[in-house]
Parts: C-alpha cells; structure tokens; sequence
C-alpha cells in the first residue's frame, strides 16, 4: 500500500491479523543467535553491567525513604550526610557502567553488523551474471546498508532493552514486594491492558517496517541508477529531468508516508499504555494513601513505592512492546536472509581441480544457451523472491514479473506462438566447434545471432542450459571457477573502469606487478605514450566508469590490464565502430602483442581480423550456420559471402 493512496494511515488499523501473522520461529531465532555465538564473551561481559546497572537503579528509592522516615524527623546530619554522598554515588557508578555496557553493546553490535555484510557481500560476489541483470543494484545496496544495519540494531537494541527490562522488573518486584505484598499485586492488576495494546498494533507495526524497507529500497534504486554518470548523461541527453524529479517524489513521498504512519501508529500505542501506566498508578497511590491515614506505611514508604513503580511500569511497558519491537526487527533479518538463501547458480562441483598447464584447447559440443528458460532451483533476481519463508526458505514464481534479459539491443522480441507448453527462445542452440590451442576464431554474423552470449559462455558467467565446453579435455564444470577465471583475459566493448587511477585499475589483473611490468604492458597496448604524457601519469584519476578518458583509451587500458594478466584464452570484442581512425589503429597495433600465442575468440568486426583468423565461425538466430577459413567460406556463396561482399566489399 503507498503511503498517499486511499484509506491513509487509519486504514492499516483495520489490517486482518491472520493475513500477515508474525513468522519469527524457532529456526529464524537459532539463526540469529548464530552471528551472536562469535561474541558469547562480550555478550556474557554486557550483561553483567546491565545487572549491574538494573541493581544500583534499585538503590536510590531506598535513600528516600530512609532520608523521608528517619534522618529528617530524627535530625541526624551524620545520615542526611551519609545519604546526600549516596544519591551522588550511585548516578556516578551507574553511568560509569553505562558506559561500559554500552562499549560492550558497540563492540558485539558492530562486529555483528561487519559479519553479516560481509557474508552478504560474499555471497553476492558468487552470484551469476543472470542475477545481476535482472537484480537493481540499488536494492542490493539497501539490503547490504538499511537491512544489515536494521539487523545490527535487533541485536544491540532491542536484545539489549529486553534483558535490562527483564533484569529491571524481576529486581523491582522483589524489593516492592519485600514493601507492601498488596500494593504489588494490585499494580500489576493493569497488565492485562498491556498485553491487550500490545497483541493489537503488533502486526501492523510490523507491515509498516516492511513496507518502509521496500520503498527505501525502491528509493535507493533509482539514486543509484540516475546518479551514477551512465544515468545522469541519458537523463540529459533525452531532458528527462522533470520526469525523473517526479519519479524520485513519488519514492520520496512513500518513504515519507509510511514513516508518518509508523509515527503516528507509534504514538497511539504508547498513549494507550501510558494512559494504562497512570491508571495504574493512581489507582496505588489511592490505597497506599489510605495506608499511610491509618498508620499502616510510614510517608518514606509510599514515596520509595512511588518510585519502584515509575521504574516497574517503564520497563514492563517497554517488555510489553518487545514483541512488537522484537518482530519488527526480525524483518530486517529476514530481508538479509532472504540473499543469503538464494541459490548459486554457477558454482564449483565438489572435486573440481586446477589443471597443471593450459594449451587452450577449446571445445563447444552441442551447447543451447536460453536466457528466458527457467532454470530448475534458481531465482534471476530479488524481484522473484516472494515472502521469506522458513519452511520453504524460497519459492520461484509462477509467473515471470518482468521482460526477460535480452542478449543485446538486436535480440527479436517475438515469442513462439505455441500455447503450451512455450518453446524456450534459444540465444544458442546445438553449437559445436572446436578452437586449437594458439588459434584465433572469428565470429562473425548479424546482430542479435548469438556472438556475445557464446564469448559469455566460455568463462562460465553463464551456465548452458544443455551441451558442454571443454578445456584441454576437461568440462569447464570439471576446473574451479577461480583457476578459469585465471586462465581468461576478456575485453569487452563496453570497457568498465573504476574510479581510481590508472595504476590501481591495471594492478587489478596482477595485484602484484611491477612498475616496469605495467610500463611494458601499456607499451604493448600502445597506451604508454598516452599514460606518461598525462601531469599525474600513472596515478592519474579515470574518473566515474572511465569517462574522464576516451573510448580508443578506455580500450588500451583494457588491453594493457589483459596483457599484464598474461591469459591462456583471450575474449575479445574488437568492435570500433565509436573510434576515430587513429585509436583505431593504435588498438588495431595493439591486437597483435595481445593475441601472440593465445587461443583467441573474437567478436570481429575488421576484415583484417576476419582475414587473419584460422577459423572463422558464423552465427545467425544463434548457430553456427557456417565455419571455416575465409577462402573457404566465399566459395561456399553462403551466408558469410553475403556479409562479405555487403560490408566489405569496396573494401
């Protein structure tokens, strides 16, 4: 529900219970404690200064009572001393523990916050390609910061008040008892109005926090991708501006509904136990005052009990509200572990091994490839996961929420007019052939046949719905996603850099390399020149994706940061269709280092890549229609002879 739509807040208050019932189970609570058990010392340490704090809190009722009943009507300074030292030392001990407690608190609260961010974070960094694209990064973000940092506060807060409370209520009652037995039992006779309050804006306090991480979430998402220097150039370039603006009122306007909602449901609850609290009290006062005028308690009593139940009423109202306060903070949990569960697509097979030494010998053997068929097991995106479940953990949807991720901005649009079941719509479909080590293969072929998705393939960021690649022999599933990943260079068009120097994103293929190990790298991509003429050279800033660098430049570095990764196998998207004839040369020049010796596939726009390859592979409707050496494939008048003589044949 959208905070400025329909009903208003009030409309959450006629919210059916057994719709959205609060799930925190055993299992959810294990869990939790699980990130805890790390810090059992410090936690065993905390709540012993909450103890600590809960006793001392008991104290100063006492010194009321004694300076109200014998050190004033008796006129003995030497206690009215005694008792003055008394009420200064117990606030000063209390906030010294407090102190502590609170150090104890942080030092658990944060280490619990950095270990589930990181295992968040981990997890992500082992999740597919197909994840990603169909996943916006700003809901990722939130999940990692808001609901990790929702998470932490469960810990330190709400588990923190719970024990202090508990501690709290159990010592006052002891000592209110020891005082006046019938005075206790009637105040807690309001209990019951408690628990009432309590069981009736519970679960919809805890809609609204879910709710309010959802919007925050969708928030976040459109910063990201509107803030970020690919979004802020496509927003000017088409004076979306206005839209946009609106757009982020909307996200804001949800997100600033539903905290007054919360605000507002907040404040209602907590009228209705104070005003429960106040009852309470009069209704002690009123009798105890009537003990007082018949001699049963001494004025220094009914004052000390006074007391005892401001402190009693505090915590049992704030016990009252932890579940409330405990389910709501459980959303935050369920949010993280609702990533944390998601399956891992591409992952290594138990036994997986490193091979001793890479010839490159490469092999597709009948291999389909579909981004829109279901893979069996595995949720795209955030967007496919529905309510965390524990007895389910996940559950795919029946329904698609979205248009699936196309290979590229070629790739057709239609679907299979067969109503049942659907045909999937193949990127690759029964692909075979076979790259020896050292070789080049060209693809060639029209947009929208396949080229990228099969460069994909080969470094495992897709998994193929059916067939394999081989690697000297060996299943690419056999060999360890790391030792692969080794093994690969690719350079894509669209290159990505980081915003750092120039130094720091080559030393991102060799952590390890040397200055003269850079320096020969960027002299073989024909960058060097380009680098040292730069006042900051190598520690030059790129800026946000590279964009304060051209794209023949961008390009370079790519190359530069490939070759100082030394690959077996090198990917490459030599498209430069953007670039000057310059940059294109320079590139062209630097293809020759890049390639020696490797085994290479490229997506080849150039004839004389395509001339110089010893295989050529071409695609359409994603097979391979045609392969062969280029003398080979003209004579055959098929389809290559057709893009042949289309785009290169004045040439």
């Amino acid at each position: 529900m959208h905070g400025g739509g329909g009903g208003g807040w009030w409309s959450f208050l006629r919210y059916d219970e057994k719709k959205d019932q609060p799930e925190v189970t055993m299992a959810l609570i294990r869990r939790v404690a699980g990130y805890a058990r790390p810090y059992t010392v410090k936690i065993i340490l905390l709540l012993g200064t909450i103890i600590g704090v809960s006793l001392l809190s008991l104290i100063p009722p006492l010194l009321y009572r004694s300076l109200i009943d014998d050190a004033l009507p008796n006129r003995n300074l030497t206690l009215l001393n005694l008792l003055a030292l008394g009420m200064i030392a117990v606030p000063t001990l209390n906030g010294l523990l407090g102190v502590v407690q609170r150090y104890w608190s942080a030092q658990v609260g944060e280490g619990i916050i950095y270990d589930l961010r990181r295992s968040l974070f981990a997890h992500l960094q082992r999740m597919s390609l197909r994840f990603f694209t169909h996943t916006k990064t700003g809901e990722l973000m939130s999940r990692l910061n808001n609901d990790v940092i929702g998470a932490q506060q469960a810990v330190t807060g709400t588990l923190v008040t719970i024990l202090s409370n508990i501690i709290a209520v159990v010592a006052t009652l002891i000592v209110m008892m020891s005082l006046e037995w019938r005075l206790t039992l009637l105040s807690m006779s309001v209990l019951p109005f408690f628990a009432f309050a309590v069981r009736h804006v519970g679960r919809l306090l805890r809609q609204l926090r879910r709710k309010s991480l959802e919007y925050n979430a969708e928030m976040n998402a459109q910063m990201h991708e509107t803030l970020n220097i690919g979004g802020a150039l496509l927003v000017k370039l088409f004076g979306r501006q206005r839209q946009e603006v609106a757009k982020f009122s909307e996200h804001s306007a949800n997100v600033r509904d539903i905290g007054i909602q919360q605000a507002i449901v907040f404040r209602w609850f907590f009228l209705g136990l104070g005003l429960v609290s106040a009852a309470g009290t009069a209704i002690v006062f009123w009798l105890g005052g009537r003990f007082v005028l018949n001699g049963t308690f001494t004025v220094g009593t009914i004052v000390a009990f006074g007391t005892y139940l401001t402190q009693l009423y505090g915590p049992l109202m704030s016990l009252m509200n932890v579940r409330v306060e405990f389910v709501t903070s459980m959303v935050s949990f369920e949010r993280v572990f609702e990533v944390l569960d998601l399956p891992v697509e591409i992952s290594d097979r138990p036994g997986a091994i490193e091979l001793d030494h890479v010839q490159g010998h490469v092999r597709f053997e009948n291999v389909s490839f579909s981004y829109t068929e279901e893979v069996e097991g595995i949720v795209s995106g955030l967007e496919d996961v529905e309510r965390f479940d524990w007895s389910a953990r996940f559950r795919l949807p029946a329904k698609k929420s979205g248009p699936e991720k196309k290979e590229e901005a070629g790739e057709e649009e239609g679907k299979p007019s067969t109503s049942f079941p659907p045909l999937p719509q193949w990127a690759v479909h029964e692909v075979s052939f076979e790259i020896l080590p050292g070789q080049v293969a060209a693809l060639v072929g029209p947009s929208g046949a396949g080229k990228t998705t099969l460069t994909y393939l080969l470094p495992r960021l897709y998994e193929p719905n059916s067939g394999r690649i081989t690697l000297d022999g060996h299943d690419l599933r056999d060999i360890t996603l790391e030792f692969l990943a080794n093994q690969i260079g690719m350079v894509t068009q669209e290159t990505f850099l980081f915003h750092d120097t120039i130094r720091a994103n080559l030393l991102y293929a060799k952590a390890d390399a040397t200055t003269a190990e850079l320096e020969s790298a960027c002299r073989a991509a024909n960058i060097y020149d380009f680098i040292a003429s730069l006042p900051d050279g190598f520690e030059t800033l790129v800026g946000e994706q590279g964009y304060r660098l051209s794209g023949g430049e961008k390009q370079r570095i790519a190359m530069a940061r490939v070759l100082l990764k030394d690959p077996r196998i090198l990917i490459l998207d030599e498209a430069t269709s953007n670039l000057d004839s310059r940059s294109e040369a320079l590139i062209q020049s630097a293809l020759k280092p890049l390639m020696q010796g490797r085994t290479s596939l490229v997506i080849a726009h150039r004839l004389s890549t395509i001339l110089a390859s010893d295989l050529i592979l071409v695609m359409d409707q994603g097979k391979v229609v045609e392969q062969g050496t280029h003398n080979e494939l003209l004579a055959r008048g098929g389809l290559y002879a057709t893009l042949y003589n289309t785009q290169f044949g004045d040439k």
